[in-house]
């Protein structure tokens, strides 16, 4: 591993730690709540994070998705399409997102989670500099993907640990 590759992983680590906090202790129904009609769950965010890190780890890996491949849309029985990762998802598209639980979610994590540092452990710093997306001005670089995905976590499970918050406030 390199510097730069060490820092990557430590950043995806960070995330791990993260969804995991913000699931540990939680009911099955307050994964699934909702601050107001129209907001995001803490499922569903967990769930969008984890797609969004599986669909683009495994487009720069060349491999397939740990969503489809692990069983993972099938064990979530969800009415989306195999491959949605809730990008663009409406209100009611959220609130489609029901009965999973912070087991399931922490479980599917950890999977895309292993995935990553396998990919992780295989590139040099040399390799960030690949372009890896044609369609933006500049060309998408590896390590620029990488960073793009660690930022739209760490946003989203930040937005989680808030409704967690808010919750707790609640009760």
């Amino acid at each position: 591993m390199t510097a730069s590759v060490d820092l990557l992983t430590d950043a995806f680590a960070r995330v791990r730690e993260s969804v995991h906090d913000v699931l540990r202790g939680l009911s099955d129904g307050d994964v699934d709540v909702r601050v107001d009609d129209d907001a995001n769950s803490i499922g569903w965010l967990v769930w969008h994070l984890t797609r969004i890190q599986d669909d683009h780890l495994a487009d720069v890996a060349g491999t397939d998705q740990v969503w489809q491949t692990g069983g993972w849309h099938q064990a979530f029985g969800l009415s989306y399409p195999v491959d949605a990762t809730g990008y663009g998802h409406r209100s009611a598209e959220v609130g489609a997102f029901q009965g999973i639980t912070a087991r399931q979610l922490a479980d599917y994590y950890d999977a895309v989670h292993q995935h990553t540092l396998t990919y992780l452990a295989d590139i040099r710093d040399a390799d960030l500099d690949r372009v890896v997306d044609t369609r933006w001005n500049p060309p998408v670089t590896l390590g620029v993907r990488l960073i793009s995905v660690i930022a739209d976590d760490l946003q989203h499970v930040g937005q989680a640990a808030l409704i967690r918050g808010i919750l707790r406030r609640r009760s």
